[in-house]
């Protein structure tokens, strides 16, 4: 055998061998296994894990936008018209978010934390200057205190002489810092002089710079990866008491700052959110890319905040069956000291187009009101996100407060915020090598089987070539008769046919 033949069948069997193996390694998906089971045990809530240092502290910069609705007819409004605002905003702040007093518990199964977040202001960002600009909108802290009292005769007599007396009003005007940090409410202050459990300041963001919402317990992910980030328990409960149903009280999923890797588009994703006093769950909506990082979509669907009759489960939500409001709300008053306090989407979006059509101002559109979470479906991390919520008050005619008799029940727009994130480029990088590592281990069988398919090539070209030569090997032996004789001769040899030397010419 020459040596040509022997890398033949050299590159043939080493051929032979990649597909074999590289096509049976892609069935088995031996290397997506292992690269995967990789990332459960890399993306879990301990000290030293890829993702803890970035859990406690996120790079990426938050934002907080705020946009307020100012009222410009209170006085037809009170007279029984249809209300008409202006949006105003946005007033934007940097959040600056971390976990405290991190500690594992639980035997390293789980690990408290508390989530506390700053705000520090953006003029840049901002429309003008939330110490100087008025906005006239619902006295929050009036409405609260007429629907306590409102049933005793005595109580509502009582309150209506002390607004006339302070000047409370069913709306008022304050500067955007008042309302979102906080401001001494006249009536409050009456109020508290007697009930010591009554705030006198009022704030939409009182108390919530520098502060946090309680302790949270997680799951760290080690046991399953599918519980990573998930909420175990909020102020020392697994469920909440606010609602009617276990359903409802159920705390789900995580506190949306972490998700599970190896996300599926057909599953639910599920967020705690104290603000709201609930779990809400988000559905796959459409793949996206966020610098160049593949990521699924997931966004609220319209039974988040479905009334009972489109959505049966959402019937815990009612506070009682006469306040049950319609889809696209939640009435929040259980856990805000029963003040009448109703969660939205901005400008109502997704909600029966009664509310929207109610206040002169409203414009729900998708692409400005839409909340959603871009997350990278490998794993898990947030690569965009936008927060959307609104927050009304319920108004209607109060007994016992004659500066209501004339007022249409309305689901009045005070404010709504917008809470953005967009991945950072030193977090994007580190996501992109990431990916790159998992796609190439993932594909190491697809690689064998590329290199398979180029030394078939080589085989079938070294064949080939070898056939080629072979035939011109033989045709080069070959030789014609030139005599009669030698067709005829049995021995076929005794005359040998030789071309004839050239005579020179003369």
């Amino acid at each position: 055998m020459t040596r040509r033949s022997c890398v033949v069948y050299a590159v043939g069997i080493v051929c032979a061998h990649l597909l074999v193996v590289g096509v049976a390694l892609m069935v088995a998906q031996v290397f997506r296994t292992v690269m995967h089971n990789r990332l459960k045990k890399e993306i879990v809530l301990v000290e030293g894990s890829r993702v803890f240092q970035s859990w406690k502290a996120p790079p990426p910069p938050v934002y907080m936008e705020f946009f307020f609705f100012n009222v410009t007819n209170v006085k037809e409004f009170l007279e029984g018209a249809k209300p008409q605002v202006d949006q105003v905003g946005p007033y934007t702040y940097r959040e600056y978010r971390y976990k405290d007093n991190v500690s594992m518990v639980d035997d390293g199964r789980m690990v408290s934390a508390y989530n506390t977040k700053s705000f520090v202001f953006l003029r840049e960002k901002s429309v003008g200057d939330p110490t100087q600009d008025n906005i006239t909108t619902v006295n929050i802290p009036a409405w609260a205190v007429m629907n306590k009292v409102k049933g005793s005769f005595w109580k509502s007599s009582m309150v209506s002489i002390w607004m006339n007396t302070f000047g409370s009003g069913v709306f008022t005007t304050r500067t955007v810092d008042e309302l979102l940090w906080g401001y001494e409410d006249p009536l409050l202050s009456r109020i508290a002089s007697t009930s010591p459990d009554v705030e006198k300041v009022f704030g939409l963001m009182y108390k919530k710079n520098g502060t946090n919402d309680g302790e949270f317990v997680f799951h760290t992910g080690q046991q399953n990866h599918m519980d990573y980030g998930r909420v175990a328990t909020w102020k020392g409960q697994s469920q909440l008491t606010f609602w009617s149903s276990n359903q409802s009280n159920s705390i789900n999923g995580s506190d949306g700052s972490a998700f599970h890797p190896l996300l599926d588009k057909k599953e639910r994703i599920y967020v705690f959110t104290p603000d709201l006093c609930r779990s809400i769950h988000m559905e796959f909506e459409k793949e996206v890319e966020v610098k160049g990082i593949p990521a699924y979509r997931f966004t609220p669907p319209r039974s988040v905040f479905a009334s009972k009759e489109e959505n049966p489960a959402n019937e815990g939500f009612c506070v009682t069956p006469e306040e049950c409001l319609g889809t696209g709300l939640l009435k929040v008053s259980p856990c805000r000291k029963g003040a009448p306090v109703v969660a939205s989407f901005p400008h109502f979006y997704l909600a029966d187009s009664k509310y929207p059509s109610a206040v002169e101002g409203m414009m729900p559109e998708r692409t400005s009101h839409q909340t959603f979470l871009d997350l990278n479906p490998t794993t898990g991390i947030i690569v965009r996100a936008n927060k959307r919520a609104q927050i009304n008050i319920l108004m209607s005619r109060v007994p016992g407060f004659p500066k209501t008799r004339s007022l249409n029940e309305t689901v009045f727009p005070v404010m709504f915020l917008n809470e953005s994130v967009v991945i950072d480029d030193a977090s994007s990088a580190r996501v992109h090598k990431l990916l790159l590592i998992v796609t190439l281990v993932s594909n190491f069988p697809l690689i064998i089987v590329g290199l398979g398919g180029v030394l078939l090539l080589v085989f079938i070209i070294l064949v080939v070539r070898g056939h080629r030569e072979k035939a011109s090997a033989d045709d080069d032996t070959s030789y014609s008769p030139v005599h009669e004789k030698e067709k005829d001769d049995p021995q076929n040899g005794t005359y040998i046919g030789l071309t004839p030397k050239a005579e020179p010419q003369a």
